[in-house]
């Protein structure tokens, strides 16, 4: 019997390389993201309230099923914005009513939107309540819907790609200029406690769960402005060493010992050589 995961944000990104490399392992995947058919509209994904970018970005759910079908397994398209409870748990009933569960959540969409890269002061106060929303409350509203699934299977991974910027409280870069705003930093740190409690309360049951920063990273969203946000693009590694190094937390037992610290995802995927093509870049 197959096993399937979910992986949210993944119309694009470190999201499409993490279920393309799940699929890979062997399972069937829930894909969600708001971008469901090649060609819907983007709308504004800038990273600040001193400009708008419109420009069509590309990935969707569509094409990301396309190559998990290439990959021969099976994939569930749905809808999921973040920010919008509803649309979470509508998401979360669809998963359910085809598969009657899953054995892996992978939190690793995210809420791009002005605030990402500005000052405090700059940052309109209803931007802090989305990415508290997409990075907070959303990933723990999926956990209780679909959490119960996993236990009744007897267990599961829980996955949240995380982030320094969630856990480093005293950064010395300002937004824009090599570092990122407030409001990602607290969507990033609201996040980043679920796994903990997740651990401390299901791992009798055979739940485990991992945090995984994956450091800098060159994605098709944010290949056009790092440069311009005080990033070296030449850094980043490429998506598809965070699809290696979330299928081995998956598969290998031997990452049960890594449960409870921080995982940083580039220097594990070099430790273990989980992806002999890559060969090295920012660990940041």
């Amino acid at each position: 019997m197959s096993k399937q995961a979910l992986v949210t944000g993944a119309s694009r990104g470190i999201g499409k390389a993490i279920a393309l490399a799940l699929a890979d392992a062997g399972f069937d995947l829930a894909i969600a993201a708001r971008t469901v058919a090649k060609g819907d509209l983007t709308g504004d994904h800038s990273t600040s309230v001193h400009r708008t970018i419109n420009r069509p970005l590309p990935g969707s759910l569509e094409e990301t099923a396309a190559e998990v079908a290439d990959r021969g397994r099976e994939s569930l398209r749905v809808r999921m914005d973040l920010t919008d409870i509803t649309s979470v748990e509508n998401a979360c009933t669809a998963i359910l009513d085809a598969w009657q569960g899953v054995d892996v959540i992978v939190h690793n969409g995210r809420h791009i939107g002005p605030g990402l890269m500005d000052s405090i002061l700059d940052t309109p106060i209803e931007e802090y309540r989305k990415f508290l929303e997409a990075h907070g409350v959303a990933p723990i509203r999926i956990t209780q819907m679909l959490l119960p699934s996993m236990v009744a299977r007897g267990g599961g991974t829980v996955i949240t790609i995380s982030s320094l910027s969630g856990y480093d409280w005293y950064p010395t870069n300002l937004p824009g200029q090599g570092g990122v705003g407030l409001g990602y930093r607290i969507g990033k740190a609201a996040g980043h406690t679920l796994v903990g409690s997740i651990q401390a309360e299901h791992a009798a049951q055979g739940i485990r769960a991992f945090n995984v920063n994956p450091g800098f990273v060159v994605t098709e969203r944010n290949a056009p402005d790092v440069a311009a946000s005080g990033f070296d693009p030449t850094a980043g590694a490429p998506t598809s060493v965070i699809g290696a190094v979330v299928a081995w937390l998956v598969t290998n037992p031997a990452a049960d010992e890594l449960q409870r610290t921080n995982i940083d995802a580039q220097p594990l995927a070099l430790e273990r050589g989980l992806h002999p093509a890559w060969g090295g870049g920012s660990p940041g």
